[in-house]
């Protein structure tokens, strides 16, 4: 019988879930917002298996990879819509294009991430784009092994820690299956998401009348309210107009009015001037086990792993470019067979140079000090923007003595 006793030893990853042959065991979101495993001890018959599959207790040997690539997708339209250098959607295309399945993480009609599968192109436009929010497994890895007894080919994405525990679920090694991660700092809380979301439509309400608020006319039928007159039209996490680096978070509310037209704003603001991502970056807002991650380093033994390329400008300054570049790390023969170098402009790298500054391949996050403090505003009702002013923002003396800093390195630099 599987039972937590410290939270930093669950990944959240559901395997025990879907593993138990007596559907004993639910998830139960926590006081954080996070999902554990509570089990119903009258209906529990001890077999184990819900012990044998948890990556936290099975953790499989790291591997290293066979090759190492900058890599973006040579399609504009494509590496624009993607977060970093649109690989995911090249392999995904391939994975469809041969009659298999692909799962991915998807926000859902309340703008919750879960993973889902799709069997069209069509389909895999919503896995495209980073979500920055743990998404709900469900019975994904049920669904996946039916398909893969079925024969069809699978495309598994997800976090490293997913990944695991799909294999540590399957408990074998299947032909038909492609797995891939991404290098992870880690997944932030989705209570805090939902109250990011709340507070949002908030200030739409109130910006109704500034000048950032514009009426459109509209053909589209009334899209579905919070039953407050709004609801979210888009939300894009990595949104690029401004550049790959300076990328944006921007949400999109709408609000129809019975005249048929549709009031729309937008909140566009770069990724360290929005209080989401703000505590996101400075790790206050992610779940425990991310602090003591059980798959760095190539321990879920994908099959690709899949990043942003950060730091390429560095090591390799004609190679950069403003719309993204990917990391394409190969771990495996599998991995091998799925590089499309006729797609993609590729340059073969070191994994010393490419996780220069990509150290979440190796190493956890370090739980931050501030974390409790961040949880007791959370818990007062405070604002995120306002809890992430109080906590993150440096004080005056030292803002002082780094834009001086600055100041002397580009009068050194003259």
């Amino acid at each position: 019988m599987i039972h937590i006793l410290d939270k930093h030893s669950c990944c959240g990853c559901e395997a025990c879930v879907q593993t138990c042959p007596k559907h004993c065991i639910s998830f139960e979101e926590d006081e954080e917002g996070f999902r554990y495993p509570e089990v119903d001890g009258t209906s529990c018959i001890d077999c184990g298996l819900c012990e044998k599959v948890c990556p936290v207790l099975h953790q499989a040997e790291s591997i290293n990879p066979l090759h190492v690539y900058a890599a973006k997708n040579k399609c504009e339209e494509e590496l624009m819509a993607s977060s970093s250098g649109g690989l995911f959607i090249l392999i995904a295309k391939k994975i469809i294009s041969e009659g298999g399945v692909v799962f991915g993480a998807k926000f859902n009609e309340k703008w919750e991430v879960e993973h889902a599968y799709a069997e069209t192109e069509e389909g895999l436009k919503a896995f495209m784009g980073s979500k920055y929010v743990q998404s709900r497994i469900g019975n994904c890895y049920k669904e996946t092994k039916t398909f893969l007894q079925s024969g069809r080919k699978v495309l598994f994405t997800g976090t490293s820690c997913q990944i695991a525990g799909l294999k540590n679920f399957l408990g074998k090694d299947f032909e038909n299956l492609l797995t891939v991660d991404f290098i992870c700092h880690g997944v932030p809380s989705p209570k805090v998401w939902r109250k990011y979301l709340e507070e949002m439509k908030d200030k739409a309400r109130r910006a109704k009348n500034s000048v950032s608020f514009h009426s459109i006319l509209s053909s589209r039928k009334a899209m579905p309210s919070d039953g407050e007159g709004w609801s979210i039209e888009g939300i894009s996490f990595r949104d690029k107009r401004l550049g790959w680096k300076k990328f944006s978070f921007v949400l999109t509310l709408a609000e129809s009015s019975e005249e048929g037209k549709q009031n729309t704003v937008s909140f566009s603001r770069m990724h360290r001037e929005d209080s989401y991502m703000r505590l996101f970056l400075s790790d206050l807002i992610l779940r425990p086990s991310c602090y003591q991650c059980p798959a760095k380093g190539g321990k879920s033994q994908s099959d690709l792993t899949i990043a942003d390329f950060w730091g390429i400008e560095k090591i390799y300054p004609d190679f950069y470019d403003e719309r993204g570049v990917g990391l394409l790390m190969v771990n495996t023969k599998k991995g091998v067979a799925m590089v499309m170098k006729e797609c993609c402009k590729m340059a073969e790298m070191t994994l010393e140079e490419s996780t220069l500054m990509n150290t979440p391949y190796y190493y956890s996050t370090k739980e931050p000090a501030k974390r409790p403090s961040f949880w007791l505003l959370f818990h007062s009702e405070m604002k995120l923007d306002k809890i992430s002013r109080k906590l993150l923002t440096s004080s005056l003396l030292i803002r002082l003595k780094r834009r001086v800093g600055r100041l002397m390195k580009k009068k050194k630099g003259k």
